[in-house]
């Protein structure tokens, strides 16, 4: 019997041991992000999440003497993907706090099937047969979670899978900002224009609420979660290819199911397993397709939330 060789093994227990530093920081800012919407509203959590993560950010670049890099030449794409990427994350909030999680979180996996049919129209991207049928496999697995009936539909099943469009939107800009800037670039304007977003948007009535004494902590967990989870998965993808990486990454639904279940006496309903499971075999199909070719991109694994 061939056995694996032991550098591909340690490469894989490598990016395993970042993806759950991601899964585990990804579950943690869904509990943190619930916990505080009973006092604050999305556009409050979203201000005083980018006013944290602007803090890390900036003190980071500083140290690391990576903060000249930020320039302004491309100001305008940096507000698109930005307000993508706003979009996006209060949807996401807003589910969190409407449907279990674990079907948000099924619904979030649908990011890299809106990639695919996305990227033909907005970086001119050729459509191909492989990619078409890993999308209809992908909605296929959306119908299954969804259960789109008058009686099922709601605003916050409509949220989670809206997010993910926004969050595909976000990944494919992102894309096209890698080819000239820096991460340190892309990670200030987040933080700094999501903060304005986040500022315009909860203070358009002239009232914004602040997190009470015992809110602040996990104002700051969702801050802090948010940019390790996209740091380790950064990470697990520069060490492995998203063909071993993504499989780990399934483990969030299961994980997030378990503690829907253990928080918030959430069911554990098959149906969400099932979809996702074909969700993940369109995106698993695209993905091993991708790594056949002679010129790779991401499949949507791009900084989301």
């Amino acid at each position: 019997m061939i056995q694996p060789h032991p550098s591909a093994m340690n490469t894989t227990l490598r990016a395993a041991l970042w993806m759950i530093g991601a899964i585990a920081s990804f579950t943690t800012m869904a509990v943190a992000g619930r916990t505080v919407s009973t006092e604050l509203d999305t556009f409050e959590i979203m201000l005083f999440r980018s006013l944290t993560g602007i803090v890390i950010v900036v003190g980071i670049a500083a140290m690391s003497g990576t903060l000249p890099q930020v320039g302004t030449q491309r100001l305008g794409l940096h507000a698109t993907r930005n307000i993508c990427h706003f979009a996006g994350q209060n949807l996401w909030f807003f589910a969190i706090t409407m449907v279990p999680l674990a079907q948000v979180f099924a619904l979030e996996f649908t990011t890299p099937i809106w990639v695919i049919l996305l990227s033909p129209l907005l970086l001119k991207e050729r459509m191909t047969a492989i990619g078409l049928i890993s999308a209809l496999i992908g909605f296929a697995g959306i119908l299954i979670v969804a259960r789109p009936d008058p009686a099922n539909i709601s605003p916050g099943l409509i949220a989670a899978a809206a997010c993910a469009v926004f969050f595909a939107l976000t990944a494919i800009i992102t894309r096209k900002l890698t080819r000239t800037e820096t991460i340190t670039t892309i990670l200030f304007y987040l933080t700094v224009m999501q903060a304005v977003f986040g500022l315009i948007c909860a203070g358009y009535d002239g009232d914004i609420s602040l997190p009470s004494a015992g809110n602040v902590p996990w104002v700051i967990v969702i801050g802090i979660a948010g940019l390790v989870a996209h740091f380790c998965l950064t990470k697990a993808l520069s060490i492995a290819p998203a063909s071993i990486v993504m499989p780990i990454d399934f483990v969030r639904l299961p994980t997030i199911a378990v503690v829907g279940m253990l928080l918030y006496d959430e069911p554990l309903e098959m149906l969400v397993f099932v979809g996702a499971i074909v969700i993940f075999a369109g995106n698993y199909l695209n993905i091993t397709y991708a790594t056949r070719m002679p010129r790779t991109e991401p499949s949507g694994s791009n900084i989301s939330k």
